[in-house]
This record gives C-alpha cells, sequence and structure tokens, in this order.
C-alpha cells in the first residue's frame, strides 16, 4: 500500500475524512495523495491543511495514480468520467463513493476491464467511525479489494456485500446518522417543551445519545437487551415506549427507509 498513489476527484466533507484518516493512521504519506477539484479555495485549503499534492484538472489526477476515488455528487458522475475516461486504465483501481452511481453505469463509461468498487460510506468518517459498505465490478480482484478496504477502512469499518443491497445501505448506513440526529433534536424540543432552557435540553438530549451508543457499542449487546435493561414494569420508560408503538414508530422508520431506497434508486439513473 505504501507504494500506492491515490487520486481524489472531489474534495468535499468525504474525501476530507478520509484524506485525513489515511494520513492519520499512517497507510500513506502525503506526497502520495492529490485531492482534484474545482474550487481553488478548497485546494488551497487542502494543501495547507494535510500537505497533499492538488490540483484543477481531474485527467492530469487520473494520470498520476494508481488509485482513483472518485467523490463527486452523482449529478456530476456522467461529466467526471466523461473527462477521465481516457486517461484511466486497466491497472487503476477506481473506487466510487457517488450514492446511487451503479455498477454497470461507472464499468460502462470507464470501458472495459476497468476495475471499479462501489463504496458507500457515511458521515462517521468524519471522526472516524464511519460505516462503509462496498460491492465490487466484474474486473476486480481480491488484492484490489484489500486495497479498497485498507483505504475506506481509513475512516472506520469496511462490510462487503452485493450491489443489490446498496441501496439500503445508502439509506440505513448513509442517511441513518441524520435520522438519530432528528430523533435527538425532537428530544431535546420536548425537553424544553417540559422545562428546561434550551441549553440544557439540547445537552440533556445529546449526552443521553451519546452514552447510549457507547453503550451499546462497548457491551456488543444488542438494541433490544439494552432497551429492557432500562425498561421496568410498569415504569416511566415502558409507558414512553408503549406510546412509541401505539403511534406507529417503526412503521414510520421502515417508511422512512423506504423512501430513501427509492430516491437512492432514483439518483443513480440506471
Amino acid at each position: 500500500m505504501r507504494d500506492k498513489k491515490v487520486a481524489f476527484i472531489g474534495s468535499g466533507n468525504m474525501a476530507e475524512a478520509l484524506i485525513k484518516g489515511i494520513l492519520g493512521s499512517g497507510l500513506l504519506p502525503a506526497a502520495s495523495i492529490t485531492a482534484c477539484d474545482t474550487d481553488p479555495a478548497r485546494l488551497d485549503y487542502f494543501e495547507k491543511t494535510y500537505g497533499v499534492k492538488t490540483s484543477g484538472d481531474n485527467e492530469e489526477g487520473a494520470r498520476s495514480c494508481d488509485v482513483l476515488l472518485l467523490s463527486v455528487k452523482p449529478r456530476d458522475m456522467d461529466r467526471v468520467l466523461t473527462g477521465i475516461r481516457g486517461s484511466v486504465k486497466a491497472s487503476h483501481l477506481v473506487i466510487s463513493i457517488a450514492a446511487g452511481v451503479t455498477l454497470r453505469r461507472l464499468e460502462s463509461a470507464l470501458g472495459e476491464g476497468v476495475p471499479v468498487v462501489r463504496a458507500m460510506p457515511n458521515g462517521p468518517a468524519l471522526v472516524g467511525r464511519g460505516m462503509t459498505a462496498v460491492s465490487r465490478g466484474a474486473s476486480v480482484a481480491d488484492s484490489d479489494m484489500e486495497t479498497a478496504r485498507e483505504l475506506l477502512g481509513a475512516a472506520g469499518e469496511v462490510m462487503e456485500m452485493g450491489e443489490e443491497l446498496m441501496d439500503a445501505v445508502t439509506a440505513v448506513s448513509g442517511s441513518g446518522p441524520a435520522y438519530f440526529f432528528y430523533l435527538v433534536e425532537a428530544l431535546a424540543a420536548a425537553a424544553r417543551a417540559a422545562g428546561f432552557s434550551g441549553e440544557d435540553a439540547d445537552r440533556l438530549a445529546a449526552v443521553t445519545a451519546v452514552g447510549s451508543m457507547r453503550w451499546l457499542d462497548e457491551t456488543g449487546s444488542s438494541p433490544a437487551g439494552l432497551r429492557d435493561k432500562v425498561t421496568s414494569p410498569g415504569g416511566t420508560t415502558e409507558a414512553a415506549i408503549r406510546t412509541l408503538e401505539e403511534k406507529g414508530f417503526r412503521e414510520l422508520i421502515a417508511d422512512a427507509v423506504d423512501a430513501a431506497i427509492r430516491r437512492s434508486r432514483e439518483l443513480g439513473g440506471d
């Protein structure tokens, strides 16, 4: 891995999370990473903050690397793929983190024999606790997947699966953090309605959420098992959970995930 050169096309938050993780883990030196973007201010930021190489030319970035990571918005993907097609060879490994953009679409645009991995990271990668799902294309060797796992794993955990599940991954893991933030937001609003100041309500809800997630993560218990620990028969938590069940909380979450799956498929345009 130390001999690889990696270029990022698109230097948004997720690219930054991965670059930060790669450098922090010592996986690659800054001199082996190139960040490409159309925004000169963004390139200046990456150069000053991380010491990586930068370029406003996607084709130059593609020609200079062994691994090309596509971190552009789905709506910009066709334009980017058209621009780099002549610079991408079968010796490259291409990793796309664009939501909804299928392997078939990527492979068709880049040409026969190019190894392509489709990945779906999520926001917690920004703090090194991401969950990234990966699916391999037709020309991807085991060694390519190992490279992809090492790079993406610098920002959290990596899980390989069939591409047929990637839209669901986008809905559950990719969008999932927003669902939790929305719940914390609602819990804080309820606390304010119960008489807490805004600052105290926000802190009460946020620390409760963080502590609960650490409890779940560090004990290895199931969510249902921990919920049972907190829920005493006839107690306050049981009353609250019963209300959530009566209001169709589970069904509402399922509907939200289904809506996100449909939107991911629409964004793919395949």
